[in-house]
């Protein structure tokens, strides 16, 4: 495959690597994983289910519904690699294998993995999610958003917030509130005044 990049086969590689995390990470939280936390019931059964490990379910489960999932998540970063092919096969390839990889690195902590010092600086650096990043998602699935990289946390927490907002279940569930909440003010002063009403004795 020609190189299109700098002329050299070793920089489209590394470019097309960084395409298919970077991108591919972007793609995997805004497209399945923030909707799913908005709308969807598939992954939160799955991956936030407390019944079970999360080792378990990430990296050793066959259930049908875990593996389509899993599938699901990884479909982004399938479509971008297929796209980077024509800048570098390889390329697209190694960033595959990395994904994969750091799928079953970032579930570690229930084997208690503990990142050492040097590389949690790295990884503050970088943006790069810690395992113990992805256990704090698992506890909370409000936070630590992004498979790979954490400069997709606040963004995807803000999506997810403003798409609850504007969603019409959620308009529903509110307008439900509102209207209980009148009824409950509403029976509330019905009876004060029947009280006062009512004579004493």
């Amino acid at each position: 495959m020609n190189s299109i990049v700098l002329g050299s086969p070793l920089i489209s590689g590394i470019v097309a690597t960084l395409i298919v995390l970077v991108v591919g990470d972007f793609a995997s939280t805004f497209f399945y994983h923030v909707p799913q936390h908005v709308w969807g019931k598939l992954h939160l059964r799955t991956h936030h289910d407390r019944k079970r490990s999360y080792w378990d379910h990430a990296v050793l489960s066959r259930s049908p519904q875990v593996l389509l999932d899993g599938l699901l998540g990884a479909l982004p970063y399938i479509a971008i690699a297929v796209l980077c092919t024509r800048l570098s096969v390889a390329g697209a390839a190694v960033g595959l294998v990395l994904g994969q990889l750091h799928v079953w690195w970032r579930h570690t902590s229930e084997l208690g993995w503990k990142s050492p010092a040097w590389l949690v600086r790295i990884a503050r650096l970088t943006g790069l999610v810690l395992p113990e990043d992805h256990n704090g998602h698992h506890v909370n699935p409000e936070i630590e958003f992004g498979d790979i990289f954490r400069f997709y946390d606040v963004p995807a927490r803000s999506s997810i917030a403003w798409l609850r907002a504007i969603s019409p279940r959620r308009r529903r569930a509110v307008a439900l509130r509102v209207m209980r909440a009148r009824n409950r003010r509403s029976a509330t002063a019905l009876r004060a005044l029947k009280q006062r009403k009512s004579p004493t004795g």
